[in-house]
């Protein structure tokens, strides 16, 4: 009898275990880096920095052949990196470094779309302040209604939170 209980256990504890569901979104959660990163200045040089951090992270994520959801989202000043438009008349103005940096920018968040998968989500709020057409938004970018509220969102969705500064 003593030898028997044991061996009900174990098989008590398997059926348990291969009863138990695995929730996909458990398995997803734990197997995808998330990431966003939050893009609300004006600085070039600045906005470079931050794509050469994020360049560097997808390269490490694909090296250690790890899966990733790596976002920026673009508020306020931010819009200036998604459009070749100079929004002239808005607080959101080309200045002098913008314009030496425009086209060089533009060419490496393109890179990070098409080569990485880098997602680019933009504050609809700031392109409606604005008045920038939609046409002239770089192809790729998804507007959210709010960027703010899409960071919220993300970081309850599990995404670490990433500012430069």
């Amino acid at each position: 009898m003593s030898c028997i209980l044991p061996r009900l256990l174990i098989v008590f504890a398997a059926v348990l275990t291969l009863a138990s569901p695995v929730r996909a979104e458990d398995a997803t959660a734990e197997t995808v880096e998330k990431v966003v990163y939050h893009a609300d200045f004006a600085d070039p040089r600045r906005f470079s920095a931050m794509l050469t951090n994020i360049n560097n992270m997808v390269n490490e994520y694909q090296q250690t052949l790890k899966d990733y959801d790596v976002r920026i989202v673009f508020v306020s000043y931010g819009i200036r990196f998604v459009t070749a438009d100079p929004l002239q008349g808005t607080p959101f103005a080309e200045d002098a470094a913008l314009k030496t940096r425009r086209k060089e920018l533009l060419d490496r968040v393109k890179g990070l779309r098409d080569t990485h998968g880098v997602k680019l989500e933009l504050c609809e709020i700031t392109r409606e302040a604005a008045r920038l057409d939609p046409e002239k938004i770089l192809s790729g970018v998804v507007r959210v209604p709010s960027g703010v509220v899409r960071l919220a969102e993300l970081q309850h969705q599990g995404f670490a939170y990433l500012k430069i500064q």
